[in-house]
């Protein structure tokens, strides 16, 4: 089953969509997702890497879950039915 990325603000301006699907199932990890996303959407590079890694401010979320903080990066291992979400820099007042 195919899963599917969310992405918000500028990321979504730069994919030219709010949601993408791409071809990452149970047993892949969130950064097969991740590859998979980027060869999708390529112009989403130059603003999640630098030097090949992904930015420190850059979130990415499984279910909600900042995987990056709370689960094993992105060796996290995907489920069926997770959701990813791509979060850039947020800043409020």
């Amino acid at each position: 089953m195919p899963t599917q990325w969310k992405l918000f603000a500028d990321l979504a301006e730069r994919a030219g969509d709010k949601r993408v699907t791409v071809d990452a199932a149970a047993g892949d990890t969130v950064g097969d997702a991740f590859e998979e996303l980027l060869a999708a959407k390529p112009a989403l590079e130059e603003r999640v890497l630098e030097d090949g890694e992904l930015r420190s401010q850059i979130n990415v979320l499984r279910n909600g879950t900042n995987v990056l903080v709370e689960e094993e990066g992105l060796a996290t291992e995907l489920e069926g039915d997770d959701e990813l979400a791509l979060f850039p820099p947020v800043s409020g007042g």
